[in-house]
């Protein structure tokens, strides 16, 4: 039997990846995407062929489609490409990509003529339902949010090409992973877990609540909605959502016994009060250059709550959530990544927000691990240069595997310095460093060299790249004074190791 074809878009997305590495044993997927697959670690396979193309350009977008074409016939294809973020403002973006991409990829998809098109829809297409309602397949799309009103555009859009081919849309609920992935949560997660003076802080009286589902869920969803699609109508609305939403004070509960072993008794805010400082941190974060990631629009929804009943869309499928994969029973997983991979945790996260979102440090954070192979491979070679071999007479006697790893070392110790702030941790790295290299018979100033040579490195890199323009003094802040502070604590160290340093006698 033939393998059937899928075509993804929006493939490197976070449900994307997902989609694409559950359903790679079943399909053989054309998977478009903006980003190349290495630099999102998409999975890569003899079943997936990826095509690197922006679908708001027509163009690249014709010209891959027309290759797809030629190469093979397309069964289904699943349109997960859309822009979104949580400023409120009405970005080009939603138009470009959400309106414009997907009537390209419609436009295109005439000469493919797949047996179903499935296109991502959200329930956030949908205001939240009045108090004792629920949110349903036929629920209208009276969302205020630019994202909803794209979202509707591309609902009704599908319409126009009902002669074409056949399609379902699925409105989606807040998909999550073991790794949170979902920015909102993530945001309250890192303050709830935190020392801050706002940890204990809910809004309102925590009632916040939005229907989470796991992305494998999600990505088991429409596997059977390509099983069973030929059961389905035409434009056939879907939900793919548990019928139950979770508060903000169930997971904020969930989230502390997991972390702390105990439920620390949250403040609630009164919603006036909470939006009073929301408009206040987004004032003074406007002065500062780094507003928050909430602003004062998201305080019109505290203690709204979009429960849902997807009972229709079960008895079309067959498919229920699993309740191993309810978030509050993963919330222990949740933290349990939190706590034990920061770096990793952070990295998943911060690709999922906006530039324009995230704090200069954490933009920072995100470009060196986006970077951080090229900064290794760069470093590795200046330092194996014939012409350094007496600047690094020792140095030179490592491998090329040993030197490789002693970077990967400084920019994982960089990265987490960066990413908290904490300058100290590097400082404890490079001391660690300092002592074994004293030991294994380095001068100081070979060890000094060395780290200035990565600073140097990754300071040159970051500067080439685009997106650090605007950040040029959060660069010397976050990258330059911890290297500095780094090689200060080398210098220190061997002159305590060499005897250089001499403690003075306390007065008197």
């Amino acid at each position: 039997m033939e393998t059937p074809t899928l075509l993804v878009t929006g493939a490197t997305g976070f449900i994307g990846r997902h989609v694409v590495a559950a359903l790679q044993s079943r399909f053989f997927i054309h998977a478009l995407s903006r980003r190349s697959p290495r630099e999102a670690r998409a999975p890569q396979s003899d079943n997936i062929l990826w095509h690197q193309v922006d679908i708001a350009d027509r163009p690249s977008l014709e010209k891959t489609m027309r290759g797809i074409e030629a190469d093979s016939r397309i069964d289904y294809v699943l349109h997960l490409a859309a822009y979104y973020d949580f400023t409120g403002e009405d970005a080009q973006e939603y138009d470009r990509t959400n309106v414009d991409g997907l009537r390209n990829v419609l436009e295109l998809c005439r000469a493919l003529k797949p047996k179903r098109f499935i296109f991502a829809s959200s329930l956030a297409a949908s205001q939240f339902p009045p108090p004792g309602t629920v949110l349903t397949e036929r629920s209208p799309l009276d969302g205020l949010h630019p994202y909803a009103k794209s979202k509707r555009a591309g609902e009704h859009m599908l319409r126009e090409f009902a002669a074409d081919f056949p399609s379902v849309i699925v409105r989606l609920g807040a998909i999550y992973s073991d790794w949170c992935e979902f920015t909102p949560l993530f945001v309250f997660m890192g303050t709830w877990l935190s020392k801050s003076w706002k940890a204990r802080i809910l809004g309102g009286q925590g009632a916040s609540a939005l229907p989470f589902l796991h992305v494998r869920d999600c990505a088991a969803f429409f596997a059977k909605v390509i099983e069973r699609e030929s059961t389905l109508g035409q434009s056939e609305v879907l939900i793919a959502a548990p019928d139950a939403a979770t508060s903000h004070r169930q997971m904020f509960d969930a989230a502390t016994l997991a972390y702390f072993g105990q439920h620390p008794e949250p403040r609630l805010m009164p919603k006036p009060l909470a939006k009073l400082g929301m408009q206040a941190n987004d004032f003074f974060g406007r002065l500062l250059g780094e507003r928050p990631f909430e602003r004062p629009w998201m305080a019109d929804y505290i203690d709204l709550a979009m429960p849902v009943d997807a009972s229709y869309t079960r008895q079309r499928l067959g498919w229920s959530p699993n309740p191993r994969f309810s978030i509050e029973r993963r919330m222990p997983f949740l933290v349990e990544n939190y706590k034990t991979d920061p770096i990793e945790w952070a990295r998943r996260n911060l690709a999922q927000m906006k530039v324009v979102q995230i704090a200069n440090h954490l933009r920072l954070f995100q470009l060196i691990e986006e970077h951080e192979e090229e900064l290794v491979r760069r470093s590795v070679g200046h330092c194996l240069e014939p012409h350094r071999r007496e600047q690094f007479p020792t140095y030179h006697q490592l491998s090329r595997e040993e030197l490789t790893w002693a970077a990967q070392q400084t920019y994982l110790h960089l990265k987490n310095a960066v990413r908290t702030r904490e300058k100290a941790l590097f400082k404890t790295y490079a001391a660690e460093i300092a002592s074994r290299r004293f030991k294994q018979g380095f001068t100081v100033d070979e060890v000094v060299d060395i780290i200035q040579v990565k600073q140097d490195t990754c300071v040159q890199v970051l500067l080439d790249d685009p997106r650090v323009r605007g950040l040029e003094d959060a660069l010397h802040e976050t990258v330059n004074m911890t290297f500095r502070l780094g090689i200060d604590q080398v210098q220190d160290t061997f002159d305590e190791l060499g005897g250089g340093f001499v403690p003075q006698e306390p007065p008197g």
